[in-house]
Protein backbone atom coordinates (compact mmCIF):
# COMPACT_ATOMS: atom_id res chain seq x y z
CA UNK A 1 0.00 0.00 0.00
CA UNK A 2 1.37 3.57 -0.65
CA UNK A 3 2.11 6.17 1.96
CA UNK A 4 -0.63 8.14 3.19
CA UNK A 5 -0.83 11.43 0.69
CA UNK A 6 0.24 13.93 3.53
CA UNK A 7 3.66 16.09 4.21
CA UNK A 8 6.41 15.37 5.92
CA UNK A 9 6.09 17.01 9.63
CA UNK A 10 5.93 20.71 10.26
CA UNK A 11 7.53 21.17 12.95
CA UNK A 12 11.11 19.99 14.83
CA UNK A 13 10.87 16.48 16.61
CA UNK A 14 13.18 16.50 19.47
CA UNK A 15 16.38 17.13 18.22
CA UNK A 16 15.37 16.50 14.54
CA UNK A 17 14.68 18.54 11.43
CA UNK A 18 11.28 18.00 10.32
CA UNK A 19 12.35 17.26 6.64
CA UNK A 20 13.80 14.14 7.79
CA UNK A 21 11.03 12.12 8.29
CA UNK A 22 8.33 10.97 6.28
CA UNK A 23 4.47 10.31 7.51
CA UNK A 24 3.26 5.74 7.27
CA UNK A 25 1.56 3.73 9.34
CA UNK A 26 3.13 0.79 10.38
CA UNK A 27 1.29 -1.28 7.37
CA UNK A 28 2.89 0.85 4.88
CA UNK A 29 6.47 1.58 6.89
CA UNK A 30 8.57 -0.73 4.68
CA UNK A 31 11.51 -2.20 6.01
CA UNK A 32 13.20 0.23 7.82
CA UNK A 33 10.64 -0.12 10.63
CA UNK A 34 11.35 -4.15 12.31
CA UNK A 35 8.71 -6.23 11.88
CA UNK A 36 7.72 -6.10 15.79
CA UNK A 37 7.20 -2.29 15.48
CA UNK A 38 5.04 -2.83 12.44
CA UNK A 39 3.14 -4.99 13.65
CA UNK A 40 2.44 -2.62 17.24
CA UNK A 41 1.64 0.63 15.02
CA UNK A 42 -0.43 -1.09 12.57
CA UNK A 43 -2.92 1.84 11.33
CA UNK A 44 -1.40 4.23 13.20
CA UNK A 45 0.17 7.42 12.13
CA UNK A 46 4.00 6.89 12.38
CA UNK A 47 6.99 9.77 11.46
CA UNK A 48 9.72 7.74 10.07
CA UNK A 49 13.23 8.26 8.92
CA UNK A 50 13.76 8.98 5.58
CA UNK A 51 17.36 8.66 5.82
CA UNK A 52 20.59 7.10 7.84
CA UNK A 53 22.55 7.10 10.23
CA UNK A 54 19.67 4.65 11.67
CA UNK A 55 19.66 3.52 15.35
CA UNK A 56 20.66 -0.50 15.74
CA UNK A 57 21.13 -2.82 18.57
CA UNK A 58 23.67 -5.96 19.26
CA UNK A 59 22.17 -9.75 19.23
CA UNK A 60 22.12 -12.00 22.06
CA UNK A 61 22.65 -9.50 24.55
CA UNK A 62 21.28 -7.48 27.60
CA UNK A 63 20.17 -3.62 25.95
CA UNK A 64 21.61 -1.70 29.25
CA UNK A 65 24.84 -3.53 28.14
CA UNK A 66 24.38 -2.82 24.50
CA UNK A 67 23.69 0.88 25.46
CA UNK A 68 27.22 1.29 27.89
CA UNK A 69 29.07 -0.10 24.73
CA UNK A 70 27.81 1.42 22.12
CA UNK A 71 27.93 5.14 24.73
CA UNK A 72 31.92 4.22 24.23
CA UNK A 73 31.92 5.51 20.63
CA UNK A 74 28.32 6.69 19.78
CA UNK A 75 28.93 8.14 16.49
CA UNK A 76 26.89 10.93 14.78
CA UNK A 77 23.32 11.38 16.43
CA UNK A 78 21.00 8.65 15.10
CA UNK A 79 17.46 8.93 14.16
CA UNK A 80 14.68 7.44 15.68
CA UNK A 81 12.93 3.96 14.39
CA UNK A 82 9.88 5.91 14.34
CA UNK A 83 7.80 8.70 15.69
CA UNK A 84 4.45 8.04 16.96
CA UNK A 85 2.76 11.23 15.57
CA UNK A 86 -1.02 9.84 15.60
CA UNK A 87 -2.41 12.59 12.64
CA UNK A 88 -1.57 13.38 9.83
CA UNK A 89 -1.90 17.19 10.83
CA UNK A 90 -1.05 19.83 12.59
CA UNK A 91 -2.49 22.72 13.09
CA UNK A 92 -1.36 26.08 15.35
CA UNK A 93 -3.10 29.53 16.75
CA UNK A 94 -6.36 27.58 16.70
CA UNK A 95 -10.04 29.06 18.99
CA UNK A 96 -12.12 26.72 19.73
CA UNK A 97 -15.42 27.89 19.85
CA UNK A 98 -16.84 27.60 23.78
CA UNK A 99 -19.11 24.91 22.80
CA UNK A 100 -16.62 22.46 20.81
CA UNK A 101 -18.10 22.36 17.59
CA UNK A 102 -16.19 24.90 15.43
CA UNK A 103 -12.96 26.63 15.52
CA UNK A 104 -11.28 29.56 13.52
CA UNK A 105 -8.00 29.11 12.16
CA UNK A 106 -5.81 31.17 9.86
CA UNK A 107 -9.29 33.41 9.74
CA UNK A 108 -11.05 30.63 9.17
CA UNK A 109 -13.99 28.74 10.66
CA UNK A 110 -14.70 25.22 9.91
CA UNK A 111 -16.62 22.71 12.14
CA UNK A 112 -14.97 20.86 14.57
CA UNK A 113 -15.09 16.98 15.78
CA UNK A 114 -12.90 14.52 18.02
CA UNK A 115 -11.60 11.63 17.30
CA UNK A 116 -13.64 8.63 19.09
CA UNK A 117 -13.32 7.87 22.53
CA UNK A 118 -11.88 4.21 23.11
CA UNK A 119 -14.33 2.26 24.66
CA UNK A 120 -12.61 1.39 27.91
CA UNK A 121 -11.33 5.10 28.55
CA UNK A 122 -13.77 5.87 31.45
CA UNK A 123 -13.74 9.74 30.54
CA UNK A 124 -13.97 12.35 27.85
CA UNK A 125 -13.78 16.06 27.21
CA UNK A 126 -16.93 17.72 28.22
CA UNK A 127 -18.57 21.83 29.13
CA UNK A 128 -15.58 22.15 31.02
CA UNK A 129 -13.12 21.27 28.84
CA UNK A 130 -14.27 23.42 25.95
CA UNK A 131 -14.58 26.69 28.16
CA UNK A 132 -11.59 26.20 29.61
CA UNK A 133 -9.66 25.94 25.78
CA UNK A 134 -11.74 28.11 24.61
CA UNK A 135 -10.24 30.57 26.68
CA UNK A 136 -6.56 29.85 24.76
CA UNK A 137 -5.30 28.97 21.75
CA UNK A 138 -4.23 25.77 20.88
CA UNK A 139 -2.18 23.63 18.61
CA UNK A 140 -4.15 20.39 17.27
CA UNK A 141 -3.04 17.32 15.24
CA UNK A 142 -6.29 15.57 13.39
CA UNK A 143 -7.01 15.52 10.24
CA UNK A 144 -9.65 17.61 7.49
CA UNK A 145 -12.19 15.30 6.46
CA UNK A 146 -14.09 15.96 2.97
CA UNK A 147 -16.25 19.10 3.59
CA UNK A 148 -13.66 20.98 5.30
CA UNK A 149 -14.28 19.78 8.61
CA UNK A 150 -11.09 18.77 11.04
CA UNK A 151 -11.23 15.94 13.17
CA UNK A 152 -9.25 16.46 16.38
CA UNK A 153 -6.69 13.95 17.94
CA UNK A 154 -4.86 16.37 20.07
CA UNK A 155 -5.54 19.25 22.12
CA UNK A 156 -2.65 21.13 22.96
CA UNK A 157 -2.78 24.44 25.42
CA UNK A 158 -0.36 27.07 23.71
CA UNK A 159 0.43 28.95 27.10
CA UNK A 160 2.12 25.64 27.95
CA UNK A 161 5.46 27.17 27.90
CA UNK A 162 8.74 28.59 29.64
CA UNK A 163 7.92 31.78 31.38
CA UNK A 164 11.55 33.22 31.13
CA UNK A 165 10.41 36.51 33.09
CA UNK A 166 9.24 33.80 35.97
CA UNK A 167 11.03 34.80 39.28
CA UNK A 168 14.31 32.45 40.70
CA UNK A 169 14.19 30.05 43.10
CA UNK A 170 17.08 28.85 44.79
CA UNK A 171 16.83 24.88 46.27
CA UNK A 172 20.69 24.69 47.66
CA UNK A 173 19.32 27.47 49.91
CA UNK A 174 17.65 24.36 51.59
CA UNK A 175 19.21 22.11 53.79
CA UNK A 176 16.68 19.53 52.48
CA UNK A 177 16.44 20.03 48.69
CA UNK A 178 15.53 16.38 47.77
CA UNK A 179 12.40 17.75 49.92
CA UNK A 180 11.76 20.76 47.96
CA UNK A 181 11.95 19.60 44.73
CA UNK A 182 9.38 17.55 45.98
CA UNK A 183 7.46 20.65 47.44
CA UNK A 184 8.08 22.22 43.60
CA UNK A 185 5.28 19.51 42.80
CA UNK A 186 3.36 20.10 45.70
CA UNK A 187 3.09 23.87 45.85
CA UNK A 188 -0.43 24.39 44.23
CA UNK A 189 -3.62 22.16 45.48
CA UNK A 190 -3.51 18.68 44.46
CA UNK A 191 0.05 19.06 42.46
CA UNK A 192 -1.38 21.92 40.24
CA UNK A 193 -4.28 19.41 38.63
CA UNK A 194 -6.48 22.97 38.49
CA UNK A 195 -3.97 25.85 38.40
CA UNK A 196 -2.53 27.77 35.76
CA UNK A 197 0.77 26.66 34.41
CA UNK A 198 3.96 27.62 36.72
CA UNK A 199 7.45 27.79 35.35
CA UNK A 200 10.51 27.37 38.36
CA UNK A 201 14.25 28.59 37.45
CA UNK A 202 15.79 26.64 40.38
CA UNK A 203 19.45 27.24 38.83
CA UNK A 204 21.14 29.56 36.53
CA UNK A 205 24.43 29.90 35.55
CA UNK A 206 24.83 33.22 35.02
CA UNK A 207 21.77 34.48 36.86
CA UNK A 208 19.15 36.81 35.39
CA UNK A 209 21.30 35.73 31.85
CA UNK A 210 17.98 33.93 30.44
CA UNK A 211 19.40 33.78 26.62
CA UNK A 212 17.58 30.15 26.09
CA UNK A 213 16.01 30.23 22.97
CA UNK A 214 17.14 27.83 20.49
CA UNK A 215 19.36 25.81 23.55
CA UNK A 216 19.06 22.19 23.19
CA UNK A 217 17.36 20.30 26.44
CA UNK A 218 17.15 17.54 28.36
CA UNK A 219 13.66 17.11 29.94
CA UNK A 220 12.61 14.79 32.32
CA UNK A 221 8.72 14.70 32.85
CA UNK A 222 6.92 13.46 35.88
CA UNK A 223 3.23 12.98 35.83
CA UNK A 224 0.95 12.73 38.92
CA UNK A 225 -1.80 9.93 40.52
CA UNK A 226 -4.63 10.10 38.60
CA UNK A 227 -8.08 10.57 40.71
CA UNK A 228 -9.72 7.75 39.40
CA UNK A 229 -7.45 4.79 39.09
CA UNK A 230 -5.63 3.34 42.27
CA UNK A 231 -3.18 1.41 40.25
CA UNK A 232 -1.72 4.89 39.26
CA UNK A 233 -0.67 6.37 42.47
CA UNK A 234 3.09 6.35 41.32
CA UNK A 235 2.37 8.25 38.78
CA UNK A 236 5.11 7.66 35.19
CA UNK A 237 8.23 9.45 34.16
CA UNK A 238 9.95 10.15 30.55
CA UNK A 239 12.90 11.54 29.68
CA UNK A 240 12.79 14.01 26.53
CA UNK A 241 15.36 15.41 24.30
CA UNK A 242 14.97 18.78 22.28
CA UNK A 243 15.45 22.32 21.83
CA UNK A 244 13.71 25.29 23.53
CA UNK A 245 11.99 27.88 20.89
CA UNK A 246 11.89 31.51 21.54
CA UNK A 247 8.84 31.39 22.76
CA UNK A 248 9.13 29.00 25.23
CA UNK A 249 6.64 26.51 23.66
CA UNK A 250 7.09 22.52 24.78
CA UNK A 251 4.86 20.93 22.81
CA UNK A 252 7.54 19.57 20.30
CA UNK A 253 10.17 17.81 22.86
CA UNK A 254 10.88 14.44 21.86
CA UNK A 255 9.15 12.16 24.92
CA UNK A 256 10.40 8.70 25.51
CA UNK A 257 7.20 6.95 26.11
CA UNK A 258 7.47 3.44 27.90
CA UNK A 259 4.77 1.57 28.64
CA UNK A 260 3.57 -1.90 29.10
CA UNK A 261 3.41 -3.87 25.67
CA UNK A 262 1.61 -6.93 26.93
CA UNK A 263 -2.14 -5.58 27.21
CA UNK A 264 -4.05 -3.51 25.68
CA UNK A 265 -4.56 0.00 27.11
CA UNK A 266 -8.24 1.53 28.21
CA UNK A 267 -6.62 4.64 26.82
CA UNK A 268 -4.38 3.30 23.63
CA UNK A 269 -1.05 4.26 24.83
CA UNK A 270 1.59 2.67 22.85
CA UNK A 271 5.33 2.75 24.03
CA UNK A 272 7.03 5.08 21.77
CA UNK A 273 9.01 7.83 21.03
CA UNK A 274 6.47 10.69 21.21
CA UNK A 275 6.19 14.15 20.73
CA UNK A 276 5.19 15.92 24.28
CA UNK A 277 1.90 17.51 22.56
CA UNK A 278 0.83 14.02 21.89
CA UNK A 279 1.95 12.43 24.74
CA UNK A 280 0.45 15.28 27.21
CA UNK A 281 -3.07 16.16 24.94
CA UNK A 282 -3.97 13.05 23.20
CA UNK A 283 -7.60 13.19 23.46
CA UNK A 284 -7.86 9.35 24.69
CA UNK A 285 -3.97 8.65 25.91
CA UNK A 286 -2.46 11.92 26.57
CA UNK A 287 -1.49 11.95 30.74
CA UNK A 288 -2.83 16.06 31.20
CA UNK A 289 -6.17 14.12 30.37
CA UNK A 290 -5.67 12.42 33.67
CA UNK A 291 -3.28 14.01 36.39
CA UNK A 292 -1.01 17.22 36.13
CA UNK A 293 2.33 16.95 35.36
CA UNK A 294 5.88 18.38 36.19
CA UNK A 295 8.42 19.12 33.61
CA UNK A 296 12.37 19.61 34.82
CA UNK A 297 14.06 20.89 31.78
CA UNK A 298 18.42 20.59 31.92
CA UNK A 299 19.23 23.65 29.26
CA UNK A 300 22.89 22.80 27.78
CA UNK A 301 25.13 24.96 26.08
CA UNK A 302 25.39 21.86 23.99
CA UNK A 303 23.57 19.03 22.31
CA UNK A 304 26.09 16.27 22.88
CA UNK A 305 24.20 15.21 26.26
CA UNK A 306 20.39 15.51 25.08
CA UNK A 307 22.15 13.35 21.70
CA UNK A 308 23.81 10.63 23.44
CA UNK A 309 20.63 10.41 25.60
CA UNK A 310 18.69 10.10 22.85
CA UNK A 311 21.15 8.01 20.76
CA UNK A 312 20.70 5.22 23.62
CA UNK A 313 16.53 5.95 23.71
CA UNK A 314 16.75 5.36 20.27
CA UNK A 315 18.79 1.51 20.23
CA UNK A 316 16.65 0.76 23.54
CA UNK A 317 13.10 1.03 21.77
CA UNK A 318 14.51 -1.61 19.43
CA UNK A 319 14.99 -3.87 21.92
CA UNK A 320 12.20 -3.63 23.67
CA UNK A 321 9.58 -3.88 20.84
CA UNK A 322 11.27 -6.91 19.55
CA UNK A 323 10.68 -8.14 23.75
CA UNK A 324 14.59 -8.51 24.76
CA UNK A 325 13.87 -5.80 26.91
CA UNK A 326 10.90 -6.64 28.98
CA UNK A 327 8.17 -4.38 30.44
CA UNK A 328 7.80 -5.76 34.55
CA UNK A 329 5.66 -3.01 36.98
CA UNK A 330 7.56 -3.83 39.81
CA UNK A 331 11.15 -4.74 38.77
CA UNK A 332 11.57 -2.82 35.22
CA UNK A 333 8.61 0.21 34.73
CA UNK A 334 8.91 3.63 33.19
CA UNK A 335 11.33 4.82 36.13
CA UNK A 336 13.91 1.90 35.87
CA UNK A 337 14.57 1.86 32.59
CA UNK A 338 14.62 5.50 32.85
CA UNK A 339 17.28 5.30 35.31
CA UNK A 340 19.45 2.39 33.57
CA UNK A 341 19.41 4.33 30.77
CA UNK A 342 21.35 6.68 32.38
CA UNK A 343 23.70 4.46 34.62
CA UNK A 344 24.53 2.66 31.52
CA UNK A 345 25.76 6.33 30.27
CA UNK A 346 27.69 7.01 32.95
CA UNK A 347 25.12 9.25 35.03
CA UNK A 348 24.61 7.16 38.06
CA UNK A 349 21.73 7.84 40.18
CA UNK A 350 21.79 7.42 43.77
CA UNK A 351 19.80 4.05 44.84
CA UNK A 352 17.89 5.11 47.45
CA UNK A 353 17.36 0.95 49.23
CA UNK A 354 14.48 -1.35 49.18
CA UNK A 355 11.48 -0.30 50.76
CA UNK A 356 11.58 -3.09 53.43
CA UNK A 357 13.18 -5.77 53.03
CA UNK A 358 12.06 -7.76 55.85
CA UNK A 359 8.51 -6.98 55.21
CA UNK A 360 9.32 -8.17 51.25
CA UNK A 361 10.17 -11.77 52.87
CA UNK A 362 7.18 -11.61 54.87
CA UNK A 363 4.58 -10.78 52.28
CA UNK A 364 5.42 -14.13 50.32
CA UNK A 365 3.08 -16.11 52.57
CA UNK A 366 0.89 -13.79 53.54
CA UNK A 367 -0.09 -13.17 49.72
CA UNK A 368 -0.42 -16.91 49.58
CA UNK A 369 -2.68 -17.41 52.63
CA UNK A 370 -4.56 -14.14 51.55
CA UNK A 371 -4.84 -14.65 47.95
CA UNK A 372 -3.68 -17.83 47.62
CA UNK A 373 -1.83 -17.30 44.08
CA UNK A 374 1.70 -17.03 43.40
CA UNK A 375 2.03 -14.13 41.25
CA UNK A 376 0.53 -12.21 43.68
CA UNK A 377 3.43 -13.35 46.11
CA UNK A 378 5.81 -12.61 43.88
CA UNK A 379 5.03 -9.51 42.89
CA UNK A 380 4.49 -8.14 46.31
CA UNK A 381 8.13 -9.15 47.43
CA UNK A 382 9.91 -7.63 44.33
CA UNK A 383 7.70 -4.06 45.12
CA UNK A 384 8.56 -4.52 48.77
CA UNK A 385 12.74 -5.24 47.77
CA UNK A 386 13.02 -2.95 44.75
CA UNK A 387 15.21 -0.17 45.53
CA UNK A 388 12.83 2.85 45.34
CA UNK A 389 14.69 4.97 42.83
CA UNK A 390 13.99 2.48 40.18
CA UNK A 391 10.50 1.28 41.56
CA UNK A 392 8.89 4.84 42.16
CA UNK A 393 8.80 7.70 39.04
CA UNK A 394 8.87 10.68 41.22
CA UNK A 395 11.98 9.45 43.26
CA UNK A 396 13.75 8.92 40.23
CA UNK A 397 12.66 12.17 39.51
CA UNK A 398 13.75 13.77 42.56
CA UNK A 399 17.39 11.74 42.55
CA UNK A 400 17.92 12.76 38.47
CA UNK A 401 17.20 16.56 39.73
CA UNK A 402 19.12 16.62 42.38
CA UNK A 403 21.65 15.04 40.54
CA UNK A 404 21.31 18.02 37.92
CA UNK A 405 22.15 20.59 40.88
CA UNK A 406 24.54 18.57 41.81
CA UNK A 407 26.83 18.62 38.84
CA UNK A 408 25.63 22.08 37.95
CA UNK A 409 27.02 23.41 41.53
CA UNK A 410 29.86 20.99 42.33
CA UNK A 411 31.07 19.72 38.07
CA UNK A 412 31.58 16.38 37.81
CA UNK A 413 33.76 13.91 40.05
CA UNK A 414 36.90 11.25 39.44
CA UNK A 415 34.38 8.44 39.68
CA UNK A 416 31.51 10.25 37.08
CA UNK A 417 30.99 8.69 33.45
CA UNK A 418 30.63 10.49 30.14
CA UNK A 419 27.01 12.05 30.65
CA UNK A 420 27.60 13.42 33.90
CA UNK A 421 30.95 14.99 32.67
CA UNK A 422 28.98 16.55 29.53
CA UNK A 423 26.30 17.28 31.69
CA UNK A 424 28.40 19.31 34.48
CA UNK A 425 29.98 20.83 31.25
CA UNK A 426 27.37 22.19 29.44
CA UNK A 427 24.61 23.37 31.54
CA UNK A 428 23.24 26.24 31.65
CA UNK A 429 20.14 26.52 33.24
CA UNK A 430 17.41 23.98 35.69
CA UNK A 431 13.91 25.12 34.38
CA UNK A 432 10.88 23.08 36.20
CA UNK A 433 7.10 23.89 34.29
CA UNK A 434 3.80 22.54 36.29
CA UNK A 435 1.04 21.95 34.02
CA UNK A 436 -2.13 22.04 35.02
CA UNK A 437 -4.74 18.34 34.24
CA UNK A 438 -6.92 19.17 30.97
CA UNK A 439 -10.37 19.57 32.68
CA UNK A 440 -13.11 17.04 31.60
CA UNK A 441 -15.08 15.08 32.96
CA UNK A 442 -12.77 12.46 34.61
CA UNK A 443 -11.83 13.17 38.05
CA UNK A 444 -8.84 15.66 39.81
CA UNK A 445 -5.88 14.07 39.68
CA UNK A 446 -2.64 15.00 42.24
CA UNK A 447 1.40 14.72 43.07
CA UNK A 448 2.19 11.40 42.68
CA UNK A 449 3.20 9.44 45.76
CA UNK A 450 6.92 9.16 46.13
CA UNK A 451 7.58 6.29 48.36
CA UNK A 452 5.58 2.65 48.74
CA UNK A 453 4.10 4.17 52.11
CA UNK A 454 2.09 7.10 50.21
CA UNK A 455 1.59 4.93 47.76
CA UNK A 456 -0.08 2.58 49.99
CA UNK A 457 -2.02 5.03 51.89
CA UNK A 458 -3.41 6.35 49.30
CA UNK A 459 -5.53 3.08 48.14
CA UNK A 460 -8.90 2.51 49.71
CA UNK A 461 -8.96 1.02 53.41
CA UNK A 462 -11.53 -1.70 51.56
CA UNK A 463 -9.78 -3.70 49.07
CA UNK A 464 -14.19 -3.71 47.53
CA UNK A 465 -13.40 0.31 46.93
CA UNK A 466 -10.27 -0.17 45.06
CA UNK A 467 -11.04 1.18 41.23
CA UNK A 468 -8.83 -0.91 38.23
CA UNK A 469 -9.90 -1.30 34.80
CA UNK A 470 -9.38 -5.12 33.53
CA UNK A 471 -7.81 -4.60 30.03
CA UNK A 472 -7.42 -7.18 27.67
CA UNK A 473 -3.72 -8.71 26.72
CA UNK A 474 -1.54 -7.98 23.77
CA UNK A 475 -0.32 -11.19 22.26
CA UNK A 476 3.23 -11.08 20.58
CA UNK A 477 2.94 -12.99 17.31
CA UNK A 478 5.44 -15.91 17.97
CA UNK A 479 6.83 -15.59 14.04
CA UNK A 480 7.82 -12.41 14.91
CA UNK A 481 9.97 -13.19 18.01
CA UNK A 482 13.81 -13.31 16.86
CA UNK A 483 15.55 -16.63 17.54
CA UNK A 484 18.78 -14.48 19.08
CA UNK A 485 16.37 -13.12 22.08
CA UNK A 486 18.14 -14.24 25.24
CA UNK A 487 15.95 -15.92 28.31
CA UNK A 488 14.49 -13.41 30.68
CA UNK A 489 16.43 -13.24 33.49
CA UNK A 490 15.75 -15.07 36.49
CA UNK A 491 13.32 -13.25 38.62
CA UNK A 492 14.46 -11.94 42.24
CA UNK A 493 11.04 -13.56 43.93
CA UNK A 494 12.12 -16.89 43.07
CA UNK A 495 14.63 -17.37 46.35
CA UNK A 496 12.06 -16.46 48.85
CA UNK A 497 9.69 -18.83 46.86
CA UNK A 498 11.79 -21.83 47.54
CA UNK A 499 12.86 -20.71 50.70
CA UNK A 500 9.18 -21.01 52.30
CA UNK A 501 8.66 -23.73 50.56
CA UNK A 502 11.52 -25.71 51.47
CA UNK A 503 10.44 -24.58 55.46
CA UNK A 504 7.03 -26.46 54.75
CA UNK A 505 5.79 -22.78 55.16
CA UNK A 506 4.59 -21.69 51.88
CA UNK A 507 2.53 -24.95 51.29
CA UNK A 508 0.94 -24.74 54.97
CA UNK A 509 -0.44 -20.77 54.22
CA UNK A 510 -2.00 -21.87 50.78
CA UNK A 511 -3.90 -24.67 53.02
CA UNK A 512 -4.81 -22.47 55.51
CA UNK A 513 -6.03 -19.54 52.93
CA UNK A 514 -7.78 -22.12 51.12
CA UNK A 515 -9.55 -22.85 54.01
CA UNK A 516 -10.01 -19.86 55.72
CA UNK A 517 -11.53 -17.75 51.96
CA UNK A 518 -14.01 -21.51 51.72
CA UNK A 519 -15.37 -20.66 54.96
CA UNK A 520 -15.26 -16.75 55.75
CA UNK A 521 -18.74 -15.11 54.96
CA UNK A 522 -19.10 -13.72 51.64
CA UNK A 523 -18.12 -9.90 51.60
CA UNK A 524 -19.66 -7.71 49.17
CA UNK A 525 -18.91 -6.83 45.46
CA UNK A 526 -16.00 -5.41 44.20
CA UNK A 527 -17.61 -2.11 43.37
CA UNK A 528 -16.17 -1.05 39.56
CA UNK A 529 -14.50 1.19 38.49
CA UNK A 530 -16.29 5.06 37.88
CA UNK A 531 -19.30 3.69 40.39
Amino acid sequence: MPDPPHPPPDAPIGLYDPSGFRLATGTTAGETVIPAARFLFGAETIAVPVAGPHAGYARGTDPFADVAAWAADPGPLTWPPLVWIAAPERRTGVAMAADGLSCLHDGARAPLALVPKIALNRSWADASTFAHLAQRTVTMRGETVPGGGFVARTLWPEDWRVDATAPAIRLFASRTPRLEIRGLLRSAPRGGAGSPPETHAVWERTPGRRDWAGRPVLAFVLNGAQGDDDEAWGGHLAIATGRLPADGRLSDLLVANFYTLDAESEKGILPSPVPLDNYLADLNSGQAWYRPSYVMLAILADERAAALVQGALNRLYLQFWRRQLEYRHSTMNCASISVDTLNALGWELPPRGPSDRLRAWLSVPVKVFAEGRIAAARTAFEYLSEDRTRLMPAAAFEEAVFGLLQLARNGAGPSDGTLARMLAGDLVALVGVRLPQIPSSRRPGTWPAANPREYLNALPRDPADVQVVPVPPRPFPPELRDADLLPAPARRSTLPLVAWTATGILPLAWLAGAAWRLLRPRGRARRPRGA
